[in-house]
Parts: C-alpha cells; structure tokens; sequence
C-alpha cells in the first residue's frame, strides 16, 4: 500500500504546491526552453502519478497474486475493479480533451488562415506574410503544418520602424519553426481535462509566457533586443486573434525589462532543469510500469 499512497501524495503536490511555487519564481524565465520542459515533466508526472496511483491502488486491494481471475462474489475484487475503471476514465477524458483540442484548435485556425486569404494582400517578398487593411497596430501568426501565416495590419507597418517590423516577423517566424502552438496545445488540454473545480491556470499561463520568451530570444539573436522592445511596446494592448500567437499577447513589461539586460548564460542553470524534469518524469513512470510488470508476471506463472 506503500506505492499508492506516495503515488498519490506525489501528484497532489505537482498540482498543487509545486506549481505554486514554481510560478512565483523568476530564474525560470532566465531558461525558458529548460523552464518549459520542466513545466511539461511537472504536468506530465502528475498525470502518471495519478494514473500509477490507481493502477497501483487496484493491484493491491485485490489481494494476493495466487487468484489471478476476478470474482464478482469478493468485495476486494468488485473494489479494485471500481478504482481501475475511476482510473481509465481519467485516462479517457485526457485523451478526449486531447484530441477536443487539436481539432478545435485546426479548425480555427484553418477559418481564421481563410478569412486572412481573402480579406488581406500577399507581400510578395516574404512566403506567407499577410498585410490586413486594418489601422488598428496588429502583428500574429497563424501555425500550420503547410500554409502557415503570418498577419501584419498597415497600422503595424504604420507605427513600426524597419528594424522594428524585422523584429517583430523574426518572433512570429521563430513560432512557427518551433512549433509553440503544439506545446501550448499539450498544455492547453492538461487543462482541459481536469474538472473545473481543481483545475488551476498557472501552468498554461507559465506556458504561453515561457514560449513567448523563447521568440524573443530568437529575435533578439537576429536583430538585437532595442529593435524588438521597440516594437513590443508600440504594440502592447494590440487585440490578438484566439487562432493565433501574437508578438505583444502577454506579459509586456516582463519582456521588455528582460530585453533590457544583457542575454546572460545560464548552462548549469539549464543543466540542473532539464534532470529534475527527467527525474521527474523517471519515477512515476517507474512506479507505474512495476505494478503492471509484476501482474503480467504473476498472470503467466
């Protein structure tokens, strides 16, 4: 009953105090690709945290392993018969948000990419560049696997100096190589598929900054961090597409003050991230497969 219990006492505090406190902190915006990574091995043992722990649960409330077959009549195997099917049911409703998600999300986009097709002009200088005639400063992208899009209104073009508009493309281009949507797809459906009730935001939030960084840092290394904290301030408080990742959609200040200091290294900072993330990650999964490797077992024998 041991591996239950630290099980579940496990996924309590990695959705609970962990990101709590994780949130609060400011050296995982100095790493936001390590930062990112940890958040992901938080949710994601979380998750096999709380599915081991009913895996684990079940096992061992059905007694010894000599009665392999289940038996309606005993109370123990009706019991751990319930805590497997509570268990497959978190399981099924993260797949359905899973795929909820991702189907939601295409077609959104694939609307929004068709209304940018019609009502906005091709650059024709750079593949896929839209320029809305719309005075209102607006600069996002639209990521697909083909056809991706990114959108800029006159008033952005307006109000933005070359180096400025380079700055601004070269965040939205480094969203689209890196595919941050799909990351925020992951989190966003994490999200989704815990009841209203003990769902928290932090992480999905932490997310959508963390990767918002991880632009920054692409288009500062091509066109320096003046031009791009220029450019993030023109257009703080610009509206943003629900379909879209924009430049200036969260987090302003935070960014600017970040562009404001030197890019420092940070490698054994970003070392020691990427192996709690895996240990993370390790243990749960470990104490996940046990139960099920010895059932197998003691099934064959």
């Amino acid at each position: 009953m041991i591996t239950p219990v630290l099980l579940a006492a496990l996924a309590l505090v990695l959705t609970g105090p962990a990101p709590a406190l994780l949130a609060r902190s400011s050296w995982p915006y100095r790493i936001p690709r390590a930062a990112v990574a940890l958040w992901q091995a938080i949710s994601l043992a979380a998750v096999l945290a709380a599915l081991g722990a009913g895996i684990a649960l079940s096992y061992s409330t059905a007694g010894e392993p000599g009665r392999p077959r289940f038996d309606p009549s005993s109370g123990r195997d009706l019991l751990a018969a319930l805590i497997l099917a509570m268990t497959a049911l978190v399981l099924v409703r993260l797949l359905w948000a899973a795929s909820r998600v991702a189907v939601g999300t295409r077609a959104r986009r694939k609307r929004h990419r068709d209304l940018v097709d019609v009502l906005a002009t091709p650059d024709g200088l750079i593949p896929g560049l839209r320029v809305l005639a719309e005075e209102t400063p607006l600069a996002y992208c639209l990521p697909a696997l083909r056809g991706a899009r990114v959108v800029v209104s006159v008033g952005a073009l307006d109000r933005l100096e070359d180096n400025e508009l380079r700055a601004v493309l070269a965040h939205e281009q480094a969203h689209l190589r890196a595919r941050h949507d799909l990351v925020l797809e992951a989190f966003t459906a994490l999200h989704m598929a815990f009841p209203r009730w003990v769902r928290s935001d932090v992480a999905l939030e932490q997310a959508r900054t963390l990767v918002e960084l991880l632009a920054d840092d692409d288009a500062r290394r091509r066109n320096g961090p003046r031009p791009l904290a220029r450019a993030l301030v023109a257009l703080a408080g610009a509206p943003a597409p629900e379909a879209g990742l924009a430049a200036a959609k969260s987090s302003t200040v935070l960014r600017v003050q970040r562009l404001a200091d030197p890019e420092p290294s940070n490698t054994w900072l970003a070392a020691g991230t990427y192996a709690v993330a895996a240990a993370l990650l390790i243990l749960p999964t470990i104490t996940v497969a046990a139960p099920l490797v010895k059932a197998i077992v003691s099934a064959v024998s």
